[in-house]
């Protein structure tokens, strides 16, 4: 097969990483491998897969993406691609839009993945448009069948996220020269307990009440410190200000660091004591809940969406009901306290799985009789 995915950037992020790791299963079952961007810092991953990238901008949210769709359609048109894969909204109706004036006889295939609650309107409607639908959690679903009635229950999926048991093995430890250096950098932290709120720096997350459960354990006399870890785009540096502003008036300037983003994110998860997961607002998976209960690290996280279903799946001791600010200090008091400690995931939720369920999807479509 020739599978060609469509997302808005090439950069740090789930769905981007999604992305190039089903580019690379495709690539080594022997299929060709194409990914429409408007490029990023993955973009050389991804070519070291040995799948090819195509730049092209579609990643504005706005209505001149549109000019895109004709582009698009020569594109679709030369690469005789089997599949189309869109995997976000602004690229889905470029895609969509070009799709649909195609000769049906010839067309490739339309798939879509839901990645998240988008916001409900006629906008979000496009990833529901594919002649597949892919959820990547029960809780997504759950969302489609809700918001939007009308999308056959049929040509649903669920395919939940995966990662790669090798490497994030039970029990994993950072390496000897990359421990020492780590240890060199924060000399000061000896005997502190270590809380990790990874994730995209925005309101989303979760950081104030991350900032707030710091404080609150201090109080207890905990001796604790906290490294938030994750991007920060350029529309949301202000933000990021904000928070540094709110670290100093709480007093916790010497107990939070902020490390941007990481490559060696496993690496960080696997010195922390305790990963939270703090966002309000419904999570579709949350792979860095799955990347830490994996290597045996304990999540605190707010008990909806997909990181809901995660912590109830793996690790019911870090529930904490969405928004309880002391149920959130006491049940991370406890964790702590009690040492306790994930079982793994028992094999389950594998990146093998993922890729593979998504190629049968591929395969189950292009047996399939044509005319959605």
């Amino acid at each position: 097969m020739k599978v060609i995915q469509v997302l808005p950037e090439m950069n740090a992020g789930g769905v981007e990483r999604g992305t190039l790791e089903l580019a690379g299963y495709l690539v080594a079952q022997g299929h060709e491998a194409v990914v429409v961007s408007n490029g990023g810092r993955m973009v050389g991953a991804l070519e070291g897969v040995g799948a090819r990238h195509v730049a092209m901008a579609v990643h504005k949210k706005s209505l001149g993406s549109l000019f895109q769709v004709g582009r698009m359609r020569r594109l679709l048109e030369e690469e005789r691609a089997d599949v189309v894969h869109i995997r976000s909204r602004v690229p889905g109706w470029i895609v969509y839009l070009a799709w649909r004036k195609m000769d049906v006889r010839t067309r490739p295939r339309l798939v879509s993945t839901v990645h998240g609650f988008y916001s409900v309107s006629f906008y979000s409607a496009v990833m529901t448009r594919g002649e597949r639908v892919i959820a990547v959690s029960e809780s997504i679903r759950e969302y489609i069948g809700k918001n939007y009635p009308k999308v056959d229950g049929g040509r649903v999926r669920v395919i939940h996220r995966g990662i790669e048991p090798e490497r994030y093995a039970y029990g994993y430890e950072p390496g000897g020269e990359w421990l020492a250096k780590w240890k060199a950098e924060r000399p000061d932290l000896t005997g502190k307990e270590i809380l990790l709120l990874p994730g995209r720096i925005t309101r989303l997350k979760g950081h104030e009440d991350f900032l707030r459960l710091i404080v609150s354990l201090k109080e207890k006399g905990r001796r604790v410190h906290g490294w938030i870890v994750g991007d920060t785009h350029a529309k949301k540096r202000g933000y990021l200000e904000e928070l540094r502003v709110k670290v100093e008036e709480l007093g916790i300037g010497e107990d939070v660091e902020f490390l941007g983003h990481r490559s060696d994110l496993r690496e960080v998860m696997a010195m922390s004591d305790v990963v939270c997961a703090l966002s309000q607002q419904p999570e579709s998976f949350g792979r860095t809940v799955l990347e830490a209960l994996a290597i045996g690290k304990p999540v605190v996280g707010y008990d909806c969406g997909g990181v809901g279903e995660l912590l109830a799946a793996l690790f019911p001791e870090g529930r904490v009901a969405v928004g309880d600010a002391d149920g959130l200090v006491e049940r991370t008091r406890e964790v702590l306290e009690k040492k306790h400690r994930p079982r793994g995931t028992g094999g389950r939720f594998t990146l093998e799985e993922m890729c593979r369920r998504t190629v049968e999807v591929y395969e189950e479509l292009l047996a399939s009789e044509r005319g959605l």
